[in-house]
């Protein structure tokens, strides 16, 4: 299905509509690092999340996923530092995982997948969010280049 995505917004799609599933998750958001900002995009959840909020990178999880290159699985979000606790508390969340989406080495993005009772991510549950957060990576850059290759410089925009 990524490999079909003709936009950003489909690949944002099928990631909502698939990795919750993927890892057995209460939900799952799909966020994206936007100017030194997470910027919670979509979702697929039991409850509502943080659709369409934005959040200074430094001062969440998706964030600091994003910044650190890392894959982060966390068991109980109340004991972790690294959580905004205020922005959680109103949430069914009490264990995630959060993976970046790279493109071109870079993350650009992440999912989240997150459960409502204590949970440690097992290995499988790592991996499948990874190759997902993979996928999504090399849809977006095919969706980018498609772009750039659709402009020309008539359309007021650089050729790349």
């Amino acid at each position: 299905m990524l490999d079909e995505a003709k936009t950003a917004e489909d690949v944002q799609t099928v990631l909502r509509c698939s990795a919750r599933a993927a890892v057995q998750a209460q939900g799952v958001t799909v966020v994206q690092l936007d100017h030194g900002e997470c910027h919670y995009l979509d979702e697929d959840a039991m409850s509502p999340l943080w659709k369409g909020q934005r959040f200074p990178a430094e001062s969440c999880i998706s964030g600091w996923a994003m910044l650190h290159d890392q894959t982060v699985a966390i068991r109980d979000i109340r004991t972790d530092s690294r959580i905004p606790q205020a922005a959680y508390r109103p949430t069914f969340v009490r264990s995630l995982l959060m993976v970046p989406i790279r493109v071109a080495g870079s993350p650009v993005g992440a999912i989240g997948a997150y459960w409502a009772d204590l949970h440690q991510a097992s290995s499988e549950e790592v991996a499948v969010l990874e190759r997902l957060a993979a996928a999504a990576g090399r849809a977006l850059g095919k969706v980018s280049a498609r772009s750039a290759a659709d402009r020309s410089p008539a359309d007021g925009a650089l050729a790349v």
